[in-house]
């Protein structure tokens, strides 16, 4: 019992002792295994250390702007990225904040270099940051990859800054994407939007819009500049100003917006819209930079802008591009919360290809990276598909350009449009075969000048595109002047009593107002001065448009726009007729050749001639007839002067209109001295008269009105100076006008104005427009025959005399030998009685007598009959 109670106890004491090792040995055992570990740990982190390399990256970009978040959140996706793939070289990003100062951005890359040891610096979204940094950084011989790009490429910028390479290309195509939207939709003239910066940043793109829209006939007609939002206290005051005064100073209402702060872009579409210049007719483009934003505002803002079209780089939404997108917003979303948007933009997608152009250099220089000049190589020699597109580069900057895209805002989102090719203008899709400078689609889409889909348009505005003005409504009518003092009333005048005018012109403004897809309730008021001063109205934009008989000239036409001419215009000259005298007309049918050849027949065989030669009378008879008819039945009319430099060389009074343009034609044209030349008032048939004028000088119009009323006594020569002819006046760059030409060419065509003319111009009776000369068939008269009846009249009276003093020759031994029977006044009287056709008796031998006179008939060759007078 005590044995087995004793082994009991020694077995406790054996079990007590084991633990108590066991507890001492547990520890030592871990201990030494957390050493072993630490060992094999710190071998390996230095065996990686002595394998691994690290390339140290600057980055330089402003911290607090919505590009600079994007930015940096994309640079840290792609190293993060390439550091888990790559075994034996990691990448060090290095932020620096220039706060958008260029001489903070080049302290900073000198920090950079001396403390980071960084091998290449990349960032700067402006272009002054870049080219300044470049300038002082070439002696460090550090790479540069700028996010920005200057508007117009300077000269010789490899040798300027040869290592600074631009992630970016220059503004030129998308400048010219504006321009054919504004040449598209025919909008003359636009008013550009941008603001301000110390360093006038935009001045490039401002410049290269001006020579784009010239290229395509439009002009900018505004500038409305904003001062930097940072350097305001009250921005909504100070935005609202300035549209106040765009109103008052132009009425175009296409507003291009080439570069704004978001804060600020806020800030004018709301004012805008406050002040209603975001409604009908009215037309809003962002540039690339705005428009790259637009998946990050709030739906607030973007709704303020609906109907803008934007133009907004495109890049294709692939597969690396949907990864990166998921990886980016989550991102995002956890670093800036207080972003309302985690969509990434362009920017973003570009700052992720610049560290794409580091790694691949990386890689294809391996360990080999010590000198600048070959990490510069290595990344110009870069040629891949980025998320924002291909990515290659010549001459120090991208070499393709970047393929745009119209985008319009619609509601809180935006709508895609079509894209835009530098050589082949607006397409639905990005195939196009280009041969033989021709672009056609591959995939059966379109190319055009314009936009082929649908645009939703600011306002309410349907069934139409935007005209770009401050077009007229019933708050706000037309303006319209019209002359008081015309030269014929016919053309436009106001009635007494009535406040709407009449006229040729009205009835032709009317017609084509009625055929115009919109209203335009017009207002008139009448001018009392003359014609250029009534231009310079529309010009200083006192009135909208003049209506009436305004010349196209030159001059004017840089004033203001006119429509296509309703009438043409020229000089003519309107002189007094001379009618030919019809006394000696039946001779001129023949000349006097005709009239005194004869020949006398010699031969049988002439005989036979003249029979053939009777034909040829016959023919000669006939012409006689016609030429003779045409010359006594058309008046023949003729103008005293029928060359102005008689009239100056005889130095004769002329007149003209009281039109300046008129006088001074007059004068430096034609050279006619000033005192040569009378003003009168071109109404009545005695203006000649009473101006003692030779000639006178109106336009072809006015001239043709006044031969309709008094063509019998007036004629016009052709008309060899030509002017621009009758048209209607808009202010500059007006729509409007683009409209009525269009509508008055249709007039034309149609015959309306034909009509219209038929209505207000009618000649007077015995007038026409048909000639001009205005010959006019007219009944014969005695008047017409007088030459050939004084000739009968002359020949018979001479006829008669000879006669008569035969007859008395032959008669007189006669009455000698009777003179016992006859008495003192027989001789009269007989003569008396042979006038008057009676007969003379004679007694006692009148059959001797009779016998006498038959005797010398038979005998004589000269007097067949001398018998009774009532024989003669």
């Amino acid at each position: 019992m005590k044995r087995t109670n004793l082994l009991a106890k020694e077995n406790s004491q054996l079990t007590r002792s084991l633990i108590s090792f066991n507890e001492v040995l547990k520890p030592s055992i871990l201990l030494s295994v957390f050493i072993t570990f630490l060992l094999i740990l710190s071998n390996g982190v230095e065996a990686a250390a002595s394998t691994n390399k690290v390339t140290n990256i600057g980055a330089i970009i402003d911290g607090t702007s919505r590009t600079a978040k994007e930015e940096k959140t994309a640079m840290e996706i792609a190293v993060q990225n390439f550091n888990s793939i790559s075994r034996n070289h990691k990448l060090s990003l290095h932020f620096k904040n220039p706060q958008a100062d260029p001489l903070q951005a080049a302290y900073a890359a000198q920090e950079l270099i001396k403390e980071k040891k960084v091998e290449v610096i990349i960032g700067m979204d402006k272009w002054e940051e870049a080219s300044l940094v470049a300038s002082i950084r070439n002696q460090s011989q550090v790479p540069i990859l700028s996010f920005a790009a200057p508007a117009r490429t300077p000269i010789l910028t490899s040798l300027r800054w040869p290592f600074l390479i631009r992630m970016a290309s220059d503004g030129s195509e998308q400048m010219r994407c504006i321009a054919a939207l504004v040449h598209f939709y025919n909008w003359r003239r636009v008013v550009v939007v941008y603001e301000d910066d110390v360093f006038g940043r935009e001045s490039g793109n401002l410049a290269l819009l001006t020579e784009a829209l010239q290229e395509v006939g439009s002009e900018i007609d505004y500038r409305l500049v904003l001062p930097q939002l940072s350097n305001l206290t009250d921005p909504k005051d100070v935005v609202q100003d300035e549209l106040i005064k765009l109103q008052k100073r132009t009425e175009s209402r296409v507003f291009i917006v080439l570069q704004s702060s978001l804060p600020m872009l806020t800030n004018l579409f709301g004012e805008a819209k406050k002040e209603g210049l975001v409604g009908n007719d009215s037309v809003w483009i962002i540039a690339n930079s705005i428009a790259s934003f637009l998946d990050s505002l709030n739906n607030s803002v973007i709704s303020s802008m609906e109907g803008t079209l934007g133009i907004k780089t495109y890049y294709s939404s692939n597969s690396s591009f949907k990864k990166f997108e998921a990886l980016f917003q989550k991102t995002f979303k956890s670093e800036y919360v207080d972003e309302d948007n985690f969509q990434p933009g362009i920017q973003a997608l570009r700052a992720y290809d610049s560290i794409g152009v580091i790694t691949q250099a990386i890689e294809k220089l391996g360990s080999n990276t010590t000198s600048p000049k070959m990490i510069l190589n290595s990344l110009l020699e870069s040629d891949f598909i980025g998320l924002s597109g291909r990515i290659r580069f010549k001459d120090g900057m991208l070499s393709d350009a970047p393929t745009l895209r119209v985008v319009n805002v619609a509601g809180k989102k935006y709508e895609e449009l079509d894209f835009w090719l530098p050589n082949c203008g607006f397409s639905d899709t990005l195939y196009v075969d280009e041969d033989k400078g021709r672009c056609r689609n591959s995939d059966g889409g379109k190319t055009s000048g314009g936009l082929a889909g649908p645009v939703i348009w600011p306002g309410d505005l349907t069934g139409r595109d935007p005209k770009g003005w401050a077009m007229p409504s019933a708050e706000k009518p037309l303006k319209i002047v019209v002359p008081k003092r015309t030269s014929y009333d016919k053309f436009v005048t106001f009635r007494t009593g009535e406040e709407r005018p009449v006229g040729f012109c009205i009835d032709l403004f009317d017609e084509v107002v009625m055929r115009l897809n919109y209203s335009l309730p017009p207002v008139f008021v009448t001018f009392d001065g003359l014609y250029p001063d009534l231009v310079k109205g529309v010009y200083n934009k006192t009135y909208d448009a003049a209506i009436g008989d305004i010349t196209i000239l030159s001059e004017r036409a840089e004033l203001v726009e006119f429509t296509q001419p309703y009438a043409e215009s020229g000089l003519s000259m309107i002189v007094p007729l001379k009618t030919e005298d019809t006394t000696w007309l039946f001779l001129k049918p023949f000349g006097l050749d005709m009239w005194i050849v004869s020949e006398r027949l010699h031969s049988n065989l002439t005989r036979v001639v003249v029979v053939v030669w009777l034909f040829v009378v016959f023919i000669l008879t006939s012409s006689y007839t016609a030429s003779l008819t045409s010359k006594l039945t058309v008046q023949r009319l003729e103008p005293n002067f029928s060359d102005f430099q008689k009239l100056k060389n005889d130095k004769l009074n002329v007149g003209c209109e009281n039109d300046s343009f008129i006088l001074k034609y007059l004068e430096d044209v034609l050279g006619f001295e000033n005192d040569k030349i009378k003003i009168f008032d071109l109404e009545n048939d005695d203006t000649f008269e009473k101006y003692n004028i030779a000639a006178a000088f109106v336009e072809l119009p006015y001239g043709r009105l006044f031969l309709d009323r008094y063509c019998k006594s007036y004629t016009s020569t052709r008309s060899t100076y030509r002017f621009g002819g009758f048209g209607f006046a808009f202010q500059k760059g007006s729509p409007i006008a683009a409209d009525f030409s269009r509508e008055i060419l249709s007039l034309s065509e149609d015959g309306y104005l034909t009509k219209l003319e038929e209505k207000w111009f009618v000649p007077v009776h015995g007038c026409s427009r048909t000639s001009a000369t205005n010959n006019n068939a007219e009944s014969l008269s005695l008047r017409s025959f007088k030459g050939i009846y004084i000739v009968s009249a002359a020949i018979s009276a001479i006829c008669f005399l000879l006669s008569l003093i035969r007859l008395l020759r032959n008669s007189r031994p006669h009455q000698v030998a009777d003179v016992h029977l006859l008495s003192p006044g027989s001789g009269f009287r007989a003569t008396e009685k042979f006038y008057y056709g009676e007969q003379t008796r004679v007694l006692r031998r009148a059959s001797t007598f009779a016998q006498a006179l038959d005797k010398d008939a038979r005998g004589s060759p000269k007097w067949k009959y001398v018998s009774n007078f009532d024989n003669f």
